[in-house]
């Protein structure tokens, strides 16, 4: 068994009035990512999230919790197949997904950077299972599938990401760990 390598980061929103602080464990099993977050993108509101892979990088289970407001708990098997746990339900329209993109985080953006393992100019097109922010939430809370594309740009350094479902782009600057450093005009380290 190998061992377990823990980071704490923090993060804040970009006019650095949002708070988040973040663990990551890694170990030979795959990732944990533990945060709580205080936030302002589209309105004010307190959260926590948890999230596990398996040892490819590869998201399998997931809860997020709202201050005084919506829980959301999903697994999935590995092979794209997702499960609301909370509602006892197959989530067909999340099939294929591999990844979790949590809004109110920049933690999340790591595992398909550690998963695709891309070569310097390389690019993958990806759906990711992405978490909406409190202000999204209409009816049930779930994940929806996102279209996204992940770029290396630096390996191990710099990576771009387009979130196609928003018509987004942003370059990322990541640590050792794979961990965001900056989030142009979103998250920054604290």
């Amino acid at each position: 068994m190998g061992a377990i390598l823990q980071k704490a980061v923090q993060w804040v929103d970009w006019d650095r009035n949002g708070l988040e602080y973040c663990v990551c464990q890694s170990g030979p099993d795959g990732i944990s990512l533990e945060g709580v977050v205080v936030g302002t993108r589209q309105g004010h509101y307190g959260g926590s999230y948890l999230v596990l892979t398996d040892e490819t990088f590869v998201t399998r289970e997931v809860k997020v919790r709202y201050v005084g407001g919506a829980d959301m708990h999903v697994t999935s098997d590995g092979k794209g197949n997702w499960f609301d746990c909370i509602g006892q339900r197959e989530l067909p329209s999340l099939a294929g997904c591999f990844d979790v993109d949590i809004g109110i985080t920049p933690a999340t953006n790591m595992l398909p950077i550690k998963r695709l393992k891309l070569d310097p100019g390389e690019s993958r097109d990806i759906s990711a299972a992405y978490v909406l922010l409190p202000s999204q939430i209409e009816d049930d809370f779930l994940p929806r599938s996102a279209p996204q594309r992940y770029t290396c740009l630096v390996p191990d350094q710099r990576y771009r990401y387009e979130g196609l479902f928003r018509n987004f782009s942003a370059e990322l600057e990541v640590d050792d760990a794979g961990l965001v450093i900056d989030y142009p005009d979103t998250f920054r380290r604290a």
